[in-house]
């Protein structure tokens, strides 16, 4: 069996393992990035051509901190690679006033001083004409709100970590990695790679990896389907391309829902946690039925018709769930050689170069400079053992 070593070993190459190899790479560490899949492909949750970016964190005010130091390296990746990868086009947060997301963001951006605007229903649909809301509804403007470019930055990540002098490797299956003597060992189907430490950052594959990590130690991540649809126009003319159209979230009675602005694949929109379907990533069932269309096409034509015209691609990617909806980012209780990151419950992306910097810090000095305590794998565990979740305040 074949051998390597290495200073770090990062285990998956999703948006999150590939900044973090970057992130490493440029510290002049020794590095090794493990996928078992190529470049670009379409198995875990770093696919689907964007993603959206927004300050006021609906989910918790302690992300708009790690979200605002997101920005200016979104920018320095830009600079590094030569690629565009976001595009600030506004972002509006739209539901009834009491609505988790309106009064979520509410709080964050008050609290963090985030420039915003609250526009009644008709205030908004006067500025944005494409949408038709009820009259109790109002939304919330952020400025800065955008788009990513999801594919593109897991290539800037991977080529800024190449430059810096990391090795990837894929498509090559990790099997099993553990503690070994003052180090850990990875063991992968071609050999092993023994290294000072390891972020395990494998997305979806994370649930099978864990029981070995953390013995004694129950972290029920789940896994979930959810698809991505992106339809034509309804009629010419229509305005729903940035400028005169920006990102937004909107809360209902069918839930969580987000769209961006049409671009040359058409309009993307999808729900937030879909159907809430429990999967495992290799056996996912990744066609997309009627059903599933019918479910996001209903809310196009109750909320925003002129984007309801033909279905013109649709796809499927895995949301990695824990049971309080927040992110895992710690060294193992027994072995802080061993980091897990799990940095989404289904809206990560966006903080993915200040994780990167995170989980660099936590390799290379045990500790980090950003407030990460609401990440803790300890959450899950009361003092004599039993399990606790905590549920996210809105």
């Amino acid at each position: 069996m074949a051998h390597t070593s290495c200073d770090v070993a990062v285990l998956g190459l999703g948006i999150m393992g590939s900044a973090a190899l970057a992130a490493l790479a440029r510290r002049g560490m020794r590095v090794i990035g493990v996928d078992r899949f190529p470049l670009g492909h379409d198995r875990g949750s770093s696919h689907g051509a964007t993603r959206v970016i927004r300050l006021g964190y609906f989910e918790h005010p302690s992300y708009v901190p790690l979200v605002a130091a997101a920005y200016p390296l979104w920018r320095e990746l830009e600079a590094r690679s030569g690629e565009p990868l976001l595009t600030v086009t506004g972002i509006l947060e739209i539901g009834s006033e009491g609505s988790e997301l309106v009064a979520g963001t509410l709080q964050s951006a008050r609290q963090h001083g985030l420039a915003h605007e609250v526009l009644e229903a008709a205030a908004v649909m006067r500025r944005f004409p494409p949408f038709r809301l009820p009259e109790d509804f109002v939304g919330v403007f952020q400025p800065q709100g955008g788009v990513l470019r999801a594919e593109a930055a897991v290539t800037a990540c991977q080529m800024a970590a190449r430059t810096a002098g990391a090795v990837i490797r894929m498509p090559e299956r990790v099997r099993a990695v553990a503690p070994d003597g003052d180090g850990v060992v990875v063991r992968t189907e071609r050999g092993e790679i023994r290294a000072g430490c390891a972020v395990v950052a494998a997305g979806p594959w994370l649930p099978q990896l864990l029981p070995g990590l953390v013995p004694g130690l129950t972290v029920p991540l789940r896994v979930t389907r959810q698809v991505l649809a992106w339809f034509s126009p309804r009629r010419a003319g229509a305005r729903l391309a940035a400028p005169d159209f920006p990102v937004f979230l909107l809360q209902d009675a069918g839930g969580v829902f987000y769209g961006l602005p049409a671009d040359a694949l058409g309009m993307k929109v999808a729900k937030h946690h879909h159907r809430d379907e429990t999967v495992t990533p290799d056996s996912c069932d990744r066609t997309v039925s009627q059903d599933d269309e019918a479910m996001i096409r209903a809310m196009l034509e109750a909320r925003v018709p002129d984007a309801a015209g033909a279905l013109r691609a649709a796809q499927t990617c895995l949301y990695t769930m824990a049971p309080d909806g927040d992110f895992i980012l710690d060294q193992l209780p027994s072995c802080p050689r061993i980091i897990v990151a799990s940095p989404c419950s289904g809206h990560g992306f966006k903080f993915a170069p200040v994780i990167g910097e995170i989980l660099a810090d936590l390799a290379t000095a045990g500790a980090t400079a950003h407030d990460i305590s609401r990440f803790s794998l300890r959450r899950f565990v009361r003092p004599q053992g039993k399990p606790v979740h905590r549920g996210v305040p809105p």
